[in-house]
């Protein structure tokens, strides 16, 4: 008899999210591994961008998971359903975008506004998630937000999905339709001078929901699956390390691939838009497969409780690993080594500092950025989740309607 993993819940997918946001944080500072280290490496691990798509795969296969069989697309379904996501995604976005904005008030980083005379229209459009259409301010206030406008765009449009794919039996010839969209929007904006609103096919194809909705209609598909036949099966394919395999060597095939200016990375490339875009998801969609069905060391480790706060937490973590948090403490690393260095100096000796070194740096910072990503979680971003989602915010709260997965 097929079997669900517990109703709304998988703990080694929770601890995955911590992975893909690591992942994404050495793709940010492979630049500490310097020429000691082999060329190919390097950009390795400057291709492990690839945490995104683990997101975008795993937020389509969670919604779907958690929504599908329970959907029905009514004014309470639906205003219950953005309740939630506006309860997850929003409260720290916004947050973290308003500090972002005020450091920038201090410190006057062009890099929040990307040269903007107008800083408050810049924030506007950051706080709506609108920047993540126009190519000049996509990686505007907290830079790798921009995804959250891509996540933002599949929520809205998953009950639609549903909805089609229920009545019309029709799934992937969605995926070609919106993207299809998108490049019609390219021809027509590129030559249009309005900010870079979808101004170009590279970034269409990479940073907007028309180009990325693959990735989440791979991870509706693997849930729909696993709705539909469970996670018994009888054969013995380890699809855990074979799913791994497939991504390693996407990232090898990306990683090969030139870097055309102005972008920094194999995945800029036709090739690496290809596999990125379209060969990488089914590649993660084997290895969730394998993490729902197979009993690993690796998918015990995932679901152990401090992997699991890691993953709570990943969230918090993906928004600050990279902008203004991170400024700061590399500005105070900076501040501590020169203080010791001026001790030395008082000493008389000719000692090495602790933080003298990119890369052992980077690894506190890491882990304070992880510890900030924690107290975050259990004291700002949970409570205010809760709170959202018991209040009267868009409607009003009633426990577990029927029909409805929280």
């Amino acid at each position: 008899m097929s079997q669900r993993p517990q109703q709304n819940y998988i703990p080694a997918l929770t601890g995955m999210r911590a992975f893909a946001a690591y992942l994404v944080f050495i793709s940010h500072f492979a630049y500490v591994f310097d020429n000691s280290y082999p060329h190919i490496i390097r950009r390795f691990l400057g291709e492990f961008h690839i945490g995104v798509t683990i997101f975008f795969v795993l937020s389509g296969f969670l919604i779907t998971y958690r929504y599908y069989r329970g959907f029905h697309l009514t004014p309470y379904w639906f205003k219950h359903y953005l309740k939630n996501r506006v309860a997850r995604i929003y409260p720290m976005y916004l947050l973290l975008t308003i500090g972002a904005f005020i450091y920038y008030y201090f410190s006057s980083d062009q890099a929040i506004t990307k040269g903007s005379s107008n800083p408050l229209g810049v924030m506007l459009l950051n706080i709506t998630f609108l920047r993540g259409f126009f190519f000049r301010f996509w990686d505007s206030g907290i830079a790798q937000g921009w995804s959250l406008t891509v996540e933002e765009c599949f929520y809205l449009s998953a009950p639609i999905i549903f909805l089609i794919a229920k009545k019309y039996h029709k799934l992937f010839l969605q995926p070609v339709l919106i993207t299809l969209f998108g490049i019609l929007l390219v021809l027509i904006f590129s030559h249009v001078d309005w900010y870079g609103f979808f101004g170009n096919f590279t970034f269409m194809f990479l940073f907007t929901f028309a180009g990325r909705c693959f990735e989440f209609f791979v991870g509706i598909q693997l849930a729909r699956y696993i709705l539909k036949n469970g996670i018994k099966r009888s054969n013995s394919t380890n699809f855990t390390y074979l799913g791994l395999t497939a991504i390693f060597i996407c990232i090898f095939i990306t990683a090969l691939q030139p870097i055309i200016p102005p972008w920094n990375a194999g995945l800029e490339s036709p090739v690496g838009i290809i596999t990125n875009n379209y060969l990488l998801p089914p590649a993660i969609a084997l290895f969730f497969y394998g993490l729902l069905t197979e009993p690993t060391l690796l998918k015990r480790g995932l679901a152990t409780p401090f992997v699991e706060l890691l993953g709570k937490s990943s969230y918090i973590f993906y928004l600050i690993h990279l902008g203004w948090v991170y400024n700061l403490l590399h500005s105070l690393f900076n501040r501590l080594n020169n203080d010791v260095f001026t001790l030395y100096d008082k000493w008389d000796v000719n000692w090495h500092s602790p933080f003298e070194y990119d890369t052992l740096n980077l690894l506190y910072i890491f882990i304070i950025l992880n510890a900030v990503s924690i107290a975050l979680f259990k004291f700002i971003e949970e409570p205010m989740n809760h709170y959202i989602r018991r209040s009267a915010f868009l409607i009003k709260y009633k426990p577990r309607p029927k029909g409805i997965i929280d």
